[in-house]
């Protein structure tokens, strides 16, 4: 725990082989990275999906989901974020693991799913005040980017509200403020 208010709490990967390695991380008001619990909680939701999986993460930041993806077994990741800070932090902890089966993208969310390829798992956790999530989701209905029995997983501040054509939100979850939002193809 940190003594002081303004400090921020390591990240960590919390389980595979990298169990326990440190990442670099950033500051600022706007960062929110992925809560150990929630992620925890998360990765307990998707623990049969992630050896061997095909995972988009979206909205990178430092890679933490995508890390521990690949930590978990996960046969790819690719990672993409629009800000190159973001991108700068992510290469520093992708250099401090061995495998080298990820792609980096640095590119507008919907550039990256326009660029197509299926995955068994995708994640988005775009800023909380943002729609690109919702829009997000839109794109990767209309352009089949879930493989069969594939996930997408919506991080946000709220409850998910509406319907996405050609996907169906089979669970919620929250956690403090954050809302876990899983979506499957319609098939």
């Amino acid at each position: 725990r940190s003594k002081n208010k303004g400090e921020a709490k390591l990240m960590r990967i919390i389980s595979g082989k990298y169990r326990g390695m440190v990442l670099a991380q950033f500051n600022g008001a706007e960062i929110r990275p992925t809560a150990d619990r929630v992620k925890e909680s998360l990765f307990n939701i998707l623990s049969d999906k992630t050896g061997g999986a095909r995972v988009l993460d979206l909205f990178c930041g430092s890679g933490n989901l995508g890390i521990e993806c690949i930590s978990r077994g996960a046969e790819f990741v690719g990672f993409n974020d629009a800000s190159r800070d973001s991108i700068a932090v992510l290469k520093k902890n992708l250099a401090r693991i061995p495998e080298k089966n990820y792609s980096v993208t640095v590119c507008d969310y919907a550039a990256c799913l326009a660029r197509g390829g299926a995955f068994d798992i995708i994640l988005i956790d775009p800023p909380y005040r943002s729609d690109a999530g919702v829009r997000a989701l839109e794109i990767i209905a209309k352009n089949s980017l879930l493989n069969a029995g594939g996930v997408a997983v919506y991080e946000r501040d709220v409850s998910f509200c509406g319907t996405v054509d050609g996907l169906e939100m089979y669970d919620e979850r929250k956690y403090g403020k954050t809302y876990l939002s899983f979506f499957k193809a319609v098939t």
